[in-house]
């Protein structure tokens, strides 16, 4: 059975449906606190670098096709990446949280294009 990969915003409620949750953000979301926010692991070290996130935020619209291209770049030479693929490996559903309020461009779909590839 091939392993489904879900993306969800940090600040929608956890549900059963979400399987093994992996917020992939550097930054704790904010507003949410560390009694109610529920992730299975926070793994910052797969998130944009600063430079690459700060350079996007400038312009989404017009910068996504260069941002996705350079964050699975970053991606494919994180060690951490590697490491990820290989916790969620054996996980039938796997939900990757993100605190972006756009919800079409943002790293969870870099993300979920990588671990899909």
């Amino acid at each position: 059975m091939k392993q489904q990969l879900l993306i969800k915003r940090a600040y929608e409620p956890a549900a059963s449906a979400d399987g093994y949750r992996v917020y992939i953000d550097r930054l704790w979301p904010r507003g949410l606190s560390r009694e109610t926010f529920h992730y299975d692991i926070w793994d910052k070290e797969i998130a944009p670098s600063t430079a690459l996130r700060e350079w996007f935020h400038q312009d989404p619209d017009g910068r996504w096709a260069e941002f996705a291209q350079e964050y699975l770049a970053e991606l494919d030479s994180n060690p951490a990446f590697a490491a990820l693929r290989q916790a969620i490996a054996d996980k039938p559903v796997v939900t990757l949280l993100y605190s972006s309020h756009d919800t079409i461009h943002n790293n969870a779909v870099v993300v979920r294009q990588a671990l899909e590839s």
